[in-house]
C-alpha cells in the first residue's frame, strides 16, 4: 500500500477564457502522484506580463507585487490543505486537497468542529422532537470543557475513555439546566448517546482513528411506563367533562387507548388514512413517525365512536386531519387534571395510552402478543414486550386454563383406571 505522495502545485494561463480586457485568468494545477485538478485562482493578467518560467507576474509591472503575494498564499494553502489530510490519516488525493483548499471538506479537528458538522449535516435528517434534545447535550458538553478543562473547545485527539468517564461523573453531580428536572440515569445516559454519536461521526470519517467510547457502556435502567385498568380506563372514558378542550383531550387520549397510536401518529391522520380492511370494516392504513413503518390497524367500536364525534372535523383548512390534536404539553396538562378528577394516582401522559391498548386492551383479551407487535409497528417483539407487560390479572387467566386443563386430564385418567378396574374384575 502507497503511504507517500508527490505534490506539486504549479500556476498557468488559461488562454481560452480570455475577458474582454485582454487578460488571461490565473489558474493553480494541483499535482499528486501524475493526476492533476485545476482551481482558479481569481487573478488575471495580459500575457506579456506573465514569466512563463517562473509562473508569476513579471516584476517591473503593475500590481505585480499583489497578484504575486496572492497565488503565494494560495499555493501555502495548498501545501496546508494536503498536510491537514495527511495528518488525519485521509486518502490523498488531488480532488481531496481540492476541495479541502476550496472549504468544500473542511478540517474536523475539535469538538465543536463535530457539533458543528453534526448541526449542518445530521440533524436535518432527524424528527423535530429527537433533534431538539440534542441543544441541551451541547450546552452541557460546552459547560463541562469550560469548568473541568478550563478552555473553550478541546482537540477530538483529547477526547478519550478518560474524557467520556469524566463527563458521565460530571453529569451526575452537576447543577441541572432546568433546576426543576434534575438529571436521572437515563436521561444522563442520552446525554452520553448523544456524544457517542458525535464521536462514531468522527470515527467513521477519519477525523480520529480510536473511537473513545470502545470501552464504555451505556446503562439504561429499565422504565415501567404506567398503564390504566379496564376500570381506570372507563372512568376516564365516562367522565363528564363540561370544558369543551378538557373533553377533546380526553377524547383524543381514549381513542388512542383503542388504536395503540403514538401522540404524533394521532396527530398526523387524515381521512385517507381510512381504507376497508380484509373483514370489510373500517381500518387505519399508516407508515408510522418514528419507525416509517407501513401499519394496518382494525377500528374498534370504541375508536369509531370518537371519529364520529368529530366526523364534522376534517376541511380543507386542517387537511383533513381526522381528530384535532393540541401540543404535547397541553395534552399531557390536560391528563392530569382529568385523571386526578377520576380518582387515578397514575402519572399520566399521553404515552401511557399506547402501552394501555397493549397490556388491558388487547393482552387481557387473550389477543397473542405476535398480533400486538403488528398493531404497535414493531420491528421486534422484545420491544413490544416492554410494553404488553403480564399482569397478575393475565397470569390468573392463564393458571385457570391450566388448572382446567389438567382437571379434565385428571378426570380422564380416573375413568380409564375405573373401567380397566372393572374390566379385571369381570374376567
Amino acid at each position: 500500500m502507497r503511504t507517500t505522495h508527490t505534490l506539486n502545485v504549479h500556476f498557468w494561463l488559461k488562454k481560452v477564457s480570455i475577458k474582454n480586457d485582454g487578460t488571461i485568468p490565473i489558474y493553480a494545477r494541483i499535482w499528486i502522484d501524475s493526476s492533476p485538478v485545476d482551481i482558479s485562482t481569481k487573478e488575471a493578467v495580459l500575457e506579456e506580463h506573465w514569466n512563463l518560467e517562473r509562473a508569476r507576474v513579471k516584476s517591473r509591472t503593475k500590481y505585480a507585487k499583489v497578484i504575486n503575494n496572492a497565488l503565494d498564499d494560495i499555493q501555502a494553502k495548498i501545501k496546508i490543505a494536503y498536510k491537514q489530510l495527511i495528518e488525519e490519516g485521509r486518502v490523498i488525493s488531488a480532488k481531496a486537497v481540492k476541495s479541502r483548499f476550496l472549504g468544500k471538506d473542511k478540517a474536523v479537528l475539535t469538538l465543536n468542529d463535530i457539533v458543528r458538522y453534526h448541526r449542518e449535516h445530521e440533524l436535518k435528517k432527524l424528527a423535530k422532537g429527537t433533534a431538539k434534545n440534542y441543544a441541551a447535550t451541547e450546552k452541557y458538553l460546552n459547560r463541562f470543557i469550560k469548568e473541568v478543562y478550563k478552555t473553550e473547545d478541546l482537540l477530538l485527539t483529547n477526547v478519550d475513555y478518560s474524557f467520556i468517564v469524566n463527563f458521565d461523573n460530571y453529569l451526575r453531580n452537576c447543577t441541572p439546566l432546568v433546576k426543576s428536572q434534575p438529571l436521572k440515569n437515563n436521561g444522563i445516559m442520552k446525554h452520553m448517546e448523544r456524544l457517542q454519536k458525535f464521536m462514531t461521526l468522527a470515527t467513521n470519517h477519519g477525523w480520529i482513528k480510536v473511537h473513545p467510547f470502545a470501552s464504555y457502556k451505556l446503562k439504561f435502567e429499565a422504565y415501567d411506563c404506567p398503564f390504566l385498568d379496564q376500570k381506570e380506563l372507563n372512568a376516564i372514558k365516562n367522565l363528564e367533562i363540561e370544558k369543551p378542550g378538557m373533553r377533546l383531550v380526553r377524547d383524543v387520549f381514549v381513542f388512542s387507548c383503542y388504536t395503540g397510536l403514538s401522540y404524533i401518529d394521532v396527530k398526523q391522520l387524515t381521512v385517507q388514512n381510512i381504507v376497508t380492511g380484509i373483514d370489510e370494516e373500517q381500518w387505519l392504513n399508516l407508515r408510522r413517525q418514528k419507525s416509517r413503518i407501513a401499519t394496518k390497524i382494525p377500528l374498534l367500536d370504541e375508536a369509531k365512536a370518537i371519529l364520529d364525534t368529530y366526523v364534522n372535523y376534517p376541511n380543507n383548512q386542517n387537511n383533513f386531519a381526522l381528530l384535532p390534536v393540541y401540543s404535547d404539553q397541553k395534552m399531557n396538562k390536560y391528563l392530569k387534571v382529568i385523571a386526578k378528577s377520576c380518582g387515578v394516582e397514575k402519572n399520566i401522559t399521553f404515552h401511557v395510552a399506547r402501552h394501555t391498548f397493549a397490556t388491558t386492551v388487547a393482552l387481557l383479551n387473550q389477543v397473542p402478543i405476535e398480533t400486538v407487535s403488528k398493531l404497535l409497528g414493531h420491528t421486534k417483539l422484545s420491544t413490544t414486550q416492554r410494553y404488553a407487560r403480564v399482569v397478575e390479572k393475565k397470569i390468573s387467566q392463564d393458571m385457570n386454563k391450566l388448572r382446567l386443563k389438567l382437571k379434565s386430564k385428571s378426570k380422564k385418567n380416573s375413568k380409564h383406571k375405573e373401567i380397566k378396574k372393572g374390566h379385571l374384575r369381570i374376567v
